[in-house]
């Protein structure tokens, strides 16, 4: 059965809670403060069911005193019920409700004029004039107009009928969003423990979910769900919804509190949105302006700084950002209402563009600017781009983008996938970044080793970590390996073990280098398994103190094509002495079948070298899997 939320709004005692009664039965009031002063303090809740359509009534109370209750259950509504009283007609409080309603994008509604039992029909129809003036030009422009005595009943029935037909024009909920309910109550019931009540604006919630309670991120668990009263195995979007929650202590719940998927949504304190001031605001809004965001059912102070300009004027709008001072759960798209910090007026509401803002510098703000206004609209694909290009060379994962769009995973995958097809993305590895990060990378690296091979020609190349620290710092890690896959790919660079370089670059020795090579190799030739120090081997050579860094270069050339092998340290061998080696562990091996065990002093004699080269030996066998140790002696791995 479809289901429908209603909100009222109005001035106080226009009778928006008697109306509500006289609908469904059911007294919205709830407090015992309430029944005694005769007025809403808090939201209020009933349901009515008329023939295939179910009604959730969110009654909000009407003094200004208690706008901020107002706003923490006028987010998710789906139709308006605008309540004029027929004796006092539009009154300041009827304007702010109206305008916080179209502010949070309501589009469709129905205005009642009660208490029409008190007055002439003259004054009926000034009071019908004079609320068509003021919804002119609005969604509720043409909308009826229906006039009811809730003391006598005369047109509730009339405007029953009239809910069932205006209903009928409420789109339904969209599936392509996760779960998601601001909490406006929080109690605790006997027998129960810990419950939360709210409109589920997406998704659904079933018994036994595991969900997340943010911003105070708690992981909780559903005991149970009733939608009107009712227990219901399955809540879903667009039902008025109590939540009974293990796992978390009734003390630790409050209105502004949202239950989403565990790890699907995050809080923020930064927001980028466009603005629009209202027409009739007593004041615009100015840069570091301290004003009270109200979003979803939470209300939070902020400061706001204008990003078209200083100012925003009654009946402009523009892109502001919004530095919040406590955190809250935000989408983009989300609608939200700003009030003057003091004296308390609605003054402006607005669409969240980006939910994880950064503060922005005055030489960027062409730029910001620029992204953002591809962030209002429809296009997803765009909206996608939008949010990639605000990460920059870093680079989106989607669960950072799901934490800001709350699309579901499938719908995210196709808004992908049509992105890269339109060319508005790329997909590095998982990461979504723009075209003009991984190009402007891909360039960057290219550059890099351009610039070392200038310096170093007569490296094999760059080192990986080295190439990655200076480039890739900022970037999420799978970011650099889908780079450099795609320069290999293109034969731009090609990647040894550790070791980058260009496709193009190759090590030209001159003649002196050439003679320094062979020198170094006939020297760690000569020597066999007992190799002389490094420096020892300069000084047989010849190098002097001013050759040595060039000299450690061309030795640097032997140990990348496996001429010479580091053994540890400063120790070095030439390959051939070390297969010689191997040779011998192998015949060893193949004589001690099937123990194939060798200790310390058995190859010190069978290598013929001191205790001194025989451990580093040993330890480089065990490194390449030839050997290994057991206890003192060594597993001979591998024969001939």
């Amino acid at each position: 059965m479809p289901s429908i939320i209603i909100g009222t709004a109005g001035h106080i005692d226009h009778g928006k809670s008697a109306l509500v009664r006289a609908l469904t039965g059911t007294d919205p009031d709830r407090l015992p403060e309430e029944k005694k002063r005769g007025i809403t303090i808090d939201l209020g809740f009933a349901d009515l069911t008329l023939d295939d359509m179910h009604f959730g009534f969110v009654d909000v109370p009407g003094h200004e005193r208690f706008i901020k209750n107002m706003l923490a259950g006028a987010h998710g509504i789906d139709l308006l019920m605008l309540v004029v009283a027929a004796d006092e007609s539009v009154m300041p409080q009827t304007r702010e409700h109206f305008d916080i309603c179209r502010l949070l994008g309501v589009r469709q509604g129905i205005i009642v004029i009660t208490k029409k039992d008190l007055v002439e029909d003259e004054l009926l129809a000034l009071v019908e004039d004079e609320v068509s003036e003021l919804v002119a030009g609005s969604f509720l422009e043409g909308a009826p107009i229906v006039a009811v005595s809730s003391r006598t009943g005369e047109g509730i029935e009339r405007l029953k009928e009239q809910l069932k037909i205006v209903s009928q024009s409420v789109p339904p909920k969209s599936g392509d969003f996760i779960t998601r309910l601001p909490v406006d109550r929080a109690f605790s019931m006997r027998g129960f423990g810990a419950v939360v009540t709210g409109t589920l604006i997406s998704g659904a919630i079933s018994e036994g979910d595991e969900l997340e309670l943010l911003p105070l991120t708690a992981a909780v668990r559903v005991r149970g769900t009733q939608v009107h009263g009712a227990a219901v195995a399955t809540a879903e979007a667009g039902q008025r919804t109590a939540v009974n929650l293990a796992g978390v202590d009734v003390k630790q719940l409050e209105r502004g509190m949202v239950l989403a998927p565990v790890a699907s949504l995050r809080p923020t304190q930064i927001i980028d949105a466009s603005v629009n001031v209202l027409t009739h605001a007593s004041r615009g809004l100015r840069s570091r302006a301290r004003v009270r965001l109200h979003i979803g059912s939470t209300e939070v102070l902020a400061r706001i700084r204008i990003l078209d300009g200083t100012e925003l004027e009654p009946g402009q709008t523009g892109l502001a950002q919004l530095r919040l001072e406590a955190p809250v759960v935000a989408l983009h798209d989300d609608h939200f209402i700003l009030r003057s910090y003091s004296p308390a007026e609605t003054i402006a509401g607005g669409i969240v563009l980006d939910p994880f803002a950064i503060k922005h510098r005055g030489k960027d703000l062409e730029k910001t600017r620029e992204r953002l206004k591809m962030l209002i609209g429809s296009d997803r694909e765009v909206k996608l781009a939008a949010l990639t290009r605000g990460s920059g060379i870093r680079g989106s994962r989607r669960d950072d983008l799901r934490a800001a769009t709350g699309w579901t995973t499938s719908v995210l995958s196709d808004v992908i996938v049509n992105a890269q097809k339109r060319k508005l993305v790329v997909d590095a590895a998982g990461i979504v970044l723009t075209p003009e990060a991984f190009s402007h990378l891909r360039q960057s690296v290219v550059e890099e080793l351009e610039g070392h091979h200038r310096k170093e020609p007569l490296a094999r190349g760059m080192l990986r970590e080295t190439l990655r620290e200076k480039i890739f710092s900022q970037s999420l890690p799978e970011v650099f390996i889908a780079v450099i896959a795609d320069l290999e790919n293109q034969g731009t660079i090609v990647s040894e073990k550790d070791v980058v370089r260009l496709g193009t670059h190759s090590v030209d020795l001159s003649e002196k280098d050439i003679k320094l090579r062979n020198d170094l190799e006939n020297s760690y030739l000569t020597a066999g398994a007992e190799a002389p120090t490094v420096d020892e081997v300069m000084t047989r050579i010849g190098v002097t103190p001013k050759e040595k860094v060039n000299a450690r270069k061309v030795l640097q050339l032997l140990i990348d094509n496996a001429t010479i092998i580091r053994l540890q340290g400063e120790m070095f061998m030439h390959t051939s002495a070390v297969d010689q080696l191997k040779s011998k562990l192998f015949d060893f091996a193949s004589k001690n079948e099937p123990e194939r065990l060798i200790d310390v002093a058995a190859f010190k004699d069978l290598a013929g070298v001191s205790r001194k080269y025989a451990i580093p030996l040993l330890e480089y066998f065990d490194r390449e899997h030839i050997t290994r140790r057991a206890g003192d002696k060594r597993l001979i791995l591998r024969s001939r």
